[in-house]
């Protein structure tokens, strides 16, 4: 395959937006581990309703 700069530069730019993208799928995990339960009310597993 020729690789000349064009090319080079392609990869380069998929492979910074795929980092960028895991990266930011990695933030939002930690953050909502950390922060997931505040704000909610533990209601149980049928919504605070009478069964």
């Amino acid at each position: 395959m020729y690789m000349d700069a064009v090319v080079i530069a392609g990869i380069v730019t998929v492979l910074l937006m795929v980092g960028f993208f895991v990266g930011v799928g990695v933030f939002v995990m930690k953050d909502q581990k950390q922060h997931g339960h505040q704000g909610k009310k533990q209601q149980g597993k049928h919504g605070g309703k009478p069964v």
